[in-house]
């Protein structure tokens, strides 16, 4: 007689040690099992035709258009602030010529980054958890499977592209508005030319500032498209279910944009850029 694989709660593919694990940890490891194959779903339809480019342009147009005045207003206070808090400091020993340098390395390498991922974790991946997951709980998804487009392709990939390539556009221009509140700033406690001030900071950043920040900010765009739409996606419990899908959707990809920064700043240590 076989076994019944049900009354035990487990299956074959099911390792021996999880049940023995927490209940907490089993979620996190469950939780991230699901999202990783999520993530190859979502590499095997990408490159496959047909490609849904007029709604990645909508997408594009959403998630970067719309989201840029809130990035360049946190932007702009963020290069303020950070001047204002770190020049009695560097005035205290005699370095307030090296203002404009710290804070542009700053900016660039990790201040601009993380802080606008963040910013965009909480409005876009807010926002495509609750729309996809009304989407959900409505059965709009169903419905287009069952009239023969595929719901996965259209809805989930374009909108990862987008987040992918569009938050790493919002990163760039944040990080040149920070530094120009930077500017005005130190304009307002001293007297410094524009041309004075910005040769000041690109005098003092090279390859290892620019190029690893750029590329981990595709990596934050990624996840924070990833988690909105798996959580969005796999939405259940009705109209209840959309409000805890973009809630989990802004905690999780918050907390992967500070995992994949703490990896990224473990790789370019290790190959000499830090």
């Amino acid at each position: 007689m076989e076994k019944d694989e049900t009354s035990t709660g487990q299956d074959n593919h099911t390792p021996f040690w999880i049940p023995f694990l927490p209940d907490g940890l089993q979620e996190i490891l469950s939780e991230t099992g699901e999202i990783s194959r999520f993530a190859g779903r979502f590499f095997q339809e990408a490159f496959l035709p047909p490609y849904e480019l007029k709604e990645i342009i909508k997408q594009s147009y959403e998630i970067g258009y719309k989201t840029l005045p809130l990035v360049a207003t946190t932007a702009f206070i963020i290069g303020m602030v950070l001047t204002l808090q770190s020049r009695p400091t560097l005035v205290r020993f005699g370095a307030e010529s090296w203002l404009p340098a710290m804070v542009s390395v700053s900016i660039i390498r990790e201040i601009g980054p993380v802080i606008i991922s963040l910013i965009c974790a909480g409005k876009i991946g807010s926002g495509i958890g609750a729309e996809l997951g009304s989407m959900k709980v409505t059965e709009q998804i169903d419905a287009m499977e069952v009239s023969g487009t595929n719901p996965f392709k259209y809805i989930v990939v374009s909108r990862i592209i987008s987040t992918t390539f569009m938050i790493p556009l919002l990163i760039i221009m944040g990080d040149a508005i920070a530094l120009y509140g930077s500017f005005l700033a130190v304009k307002a406690k001293g007297a410094v030319s524009f041309t004075l001030y910005f040769h000041q900071v690109f005098q003092n950043l090279d390859f290892g500032d620019v190029v690893p920040a750029l590329i981990k900010s595709f990596f934050f765009g990624f996840v924070i498209g990833l988690v909105g739409c798996y959580k969005g996606y796999n939405s259940q419990n009705g109209t209840e279910g959309v409000g805890q899908s973009a809630n989990s959707a802004v905690v999780v990809a918050s907390l992967l944009v500070f995992i994949l920064d703490l990896i990224a700043v473990q790789i370019t240590s290790f190959f000499g850029y830090i």
